[in-house]
């Protein structure tokens, strides 16, 4: 225990300055007799989220450690403040067996609200594209790392941001998982098939649940367009967690968005959530440029004849009564799924395939719906 503290003490806030032992930041250090170590590490939203590296890789480099787990919590959720309750008024008389009477609450003055931070210009990442789902198992990680190398494959310059901190996928889909290096306080971002990537699953454990609020969801995004040497891009694509929550909200505030990409299956749940999502980037003033159909159809092997298995229909459907383009219609391919658990996209492996050239007729929808806006 003492050579793990004594590592840990090494390893500094470069916000406060302070090692995270003595600002008391590590707690619940637990050891194994195989060498396993586990711990947890208050995260302020302000603090830097490559502190989390930083200590797990302070305690990986021990003689005898063999496995590390960080977990990672807010302060203000570790000690939670009792309620405060106002005083009950004096002379106030009570029936036999009455209940208490409800709090009353005091006259101070209330705090503003804090100010919405104005969103932040990146001209470096060119066109900042959302993509998008209203539920998960749409398949809208495997649809985003797929049009981000088909772009590339365009020959555009292409980044591509994790921002479904829940579930980090990117790390699985593009075959690549190593911490990204740190050069001259800028992460330096990885690559594969041609396209840049950070995602948080570069910086936990595998494992671990992230169970984060909204400002530290804003803090991570915020980072991973400010602090990461992207470079000069042509696309920007970021991978939102499903649904319309603390993620979206925290990148339209983060920056200016210039598209959305809204992925569905023809199912009519899946048709009914993605509505929501169109309408929640409506209201953001971020410009939808249409709906992917992604399941759309199995194509029998025998027949050449297209299977409906999840019905059809529904991104159309969804596509006129918000007035907005169907980009596309991805097949049903079983080395989608492979590719995306072995870190080889079909884009990438199997041109050829229909599903990799719907993808890419989507990109050059996408492209085609970015110059009509922008130019």
């Amino acid at each position: 225990m003492e050579r793990i503290t004594g590592a840990l003490a090494a390893v500094r806030n470069p916000r406060t300055g302070a090692d995270v032992m003595a600002a008391e930041q590590v707690r619940d250090i637990a050891t194994s007799r195989e060498g396993k170590v586990r711990l947890t590490l208050l995260l302020a939203p302000e603090d830097d989220a490559t502190l989390v590296r930083d200590v797990r890789q302070a305690i990986e480099a021990l003689d005898g450690v063999t496995d590390v787990r960080v977990d990672v919590r807010d302060p203000a959720q570790s000690e939670p403040t009792p309620a405060r309750r106002a005083p009950e008024p004096m002379n106030q008389s009570k029936a036999p067996g009455a209940g208490r009477a409800l709090p009353v609450m005091d006259s101070a003055p209330q705090k503003a609200p804090p100010k919405v931070p104005e969103p932040v210009q990146y001209p470096n990442l060119g066109r900042i594209i959302a993509i998008s789902s209203g539920k998960g198992g749409v398949g809208k990680s495997t649809v985003a790392v797929n049009l981000a190398i088909a772009l590339a494959k365009a020959g555009k310059k292409v980044g591509i941001m994790d921002a479904d901190i829940y579930g980090p996928n990117l790390p699985l889909m593009l075959g690549v998982d190593a911490a990204p290096a740190v050069r001259d306080e800028k992460i330096i971002p990885l690559e594969a098939h041609g396209v840049k990537v950070i995602s948080l699953g570069f910086l936990i454990e595998k494992e671990q649940p992230a169970i984060w609020r909204g400002p530290i969801v804003m803090k991570i995004i915020t980072q991973f367009l400010r602090d990461v040497n992207w470079g000069q891009l042509d696309y920007f694509l970021v991978d939102m967690p499903p649904g319309t929550g603390d993620a979206q909200l925290s990148l339209v505030q983060a920056t200016q968005v210039h598209g959305a990409v809204i992925v569905t299956t023809p199912q009519q749940v899946a048709v009914g959530d993605a509505l929501r999502g169109v309408k929640m980037f409506e209201r953001t003033a971020v410009p939808v440029l249409g709906i992917v159909e992604n399941m759309s159809y199995f194509e029998n092997p025998e027949t050449g004849k297209p299977i409906a298995l999840f019905g059809s229909g529904g991104g159309e459907r969804l596509a006129k009564e918000c007035d907005l383009p169907l980009l596309g219609q991805v097949p049903i391919d079983p080395r989608i799924q492979e590719g995306g658990d072995t870190g080889r996209p079909i884009v990438a492996v199997e041109p050829d395939s229909k599903a990799a050239k719907a993808i890419s007729a989507v990109a050059e929808r996408v492209m085609q719906r970015v110059a009509e806006r922008y130019g």
